[in-house]
């Protein structure tokens, strides 16, 4: 049965190598190396089987990029800890455990263990000791240390180069608070520990989407769509909005545009609930909060009253023309979108 989540995208990441550090207690067979490399199929998608041995396995990962010199690199778990410290790379660190000796000893995964995954090795089983644990809690004592220790301009380009995306429903690992008291690229996606093929597309795709767009200086076709266009009048997403989102965030740069209260500040607070709850990943640092749309530039304007100054293209959603959101998305399918 085809699965409804995958999708490919074979412009993105195109003849670059993505590079894939697993979690804790799995291997290079992971399946998330095969969802990656069936979404960008033009990508070169590699991964090794992590050393048991903390010390060794970040030794063994310094290594590996520098042999394989991958464009980016996406850790999860244990994997996205270790992500962290590979500096010098455009990076994705998912529910990355940096506190991984605390973690072990809280989720009892002291003793005989089984890998999730086939080892290269052919091994089955390893063995979690203290003394492991303790290994695990000196290494992590390593993270953000790097990055503290660059000069400000430096830091900042360091920065810019890692994205952390943590599962709103992940009962392992909560690192988000940690992690954002020192890189300001962070966003929650729906899901829990493990990704699984929806959160995957939701919520790590669109990041891997605007990494490659940097790369690549490419620049994208403005849509903005206005926060009376979103929900119903139960407060919900209107009809077809998430179909239409995720179609428009694949061609265009797209912002939600919300109007900026003055006085009552506790609004921008539930309008960030409510964005982070229905638009999730794709809107974050996507949101304009403005009573001035007129000022905006851009190529479409979604709304329900557009402003007749605005100089692009106006799409009065409630219109004849435009009933419903079904019908916006006719209209911007057939589109050709510029390259």
């Amino acid at each position: 049965m085809e699965n409804p989540y995958i999708k490919q995208f074979p412009e993105l990441m195109n003849g670059k190598t993505i590079m894939y550090n697993h979690g804790f207690g799995s291997a290079a067979s992971s399946g998330t190396v095969k969802l990656i490399q069936q979404t960008f199929p033009n990508a070169r998608v590699v991964a090794f089987d992590i050393p048991l041995h903390p010390e060794e396995g970040f030794a063994f990962l310094r290594a590996k990029v520098a042999e394989v010199k991958p464009h980016l690199i996406i850790g999860t778990s244990m994997g996205g800890m270790y992500t962290e410290m590979l500096y010098g790379v455009d990076r994705i660190c998912v529910n990355p455990a940096f506190e991984m000796g605390q973690t072990m000893k809280d989720h009892g995964m002291t003793g005989n263990q089984t890998w999730q995954n086939p080892r290269q090795d052919g091994e089955t089983d390893f063995i979690v000791t203290k003394a492991l644990v303790k290994e695990y809690r000196e290494l992590t004592e390593q993270c953000f240390v790097g990055l503290e220790a660059l000069d400000p301009e430096q830091r900042a380009e360091e920065q810019r180069r890692v994205w952390g995306l943590f599962g709103d429903e992940d009962p392992v690992v909560h690192t988000f608070d940690l992690y954002r008291s020192h890189y300001p690229q962070a966003a929650h996606f729906h899901g829990e520990h493990r990704m699984d093929d929806r959160s995957f597309m939701n919520g790590v795709v669109p990041v891997i989407r605007w990494i490659d767009d940097r790369q690549e200086g490419r620049e994208r076709q403005i849509v903005y769509i206005d926060a009376s266009t979103l929900r119903d009048g139960y407060g919900k997403p209107k009809s077809s909005l998430s179909k239409a989102f995720q179609m428009l965030i694949e061609t265009y740069q797209v912002y939600v545009v919300m109007p900026a209260p003055t006085n009552d500040h506790a609004a921008l607070d539930a309008d960030a609930r409510w964005i982070e709850q229905y638009l999730s990943t794709p809107a974050h640092d996507h949101v304009i909060y403005t009573n001035q749309k007129a000022l905006l530039y851009g190529d479409y304007f979604i709304d329900m009253q557009p402003d007749p100054d605005f100089m692009g293209t106006t799409i009065e959603l409630g219109s004849d023309e435009f009933k419903t959101w079904e019908e916006v998305i006719v209209f911007f399918e057939r589109l050709k979108p510029l390259p």
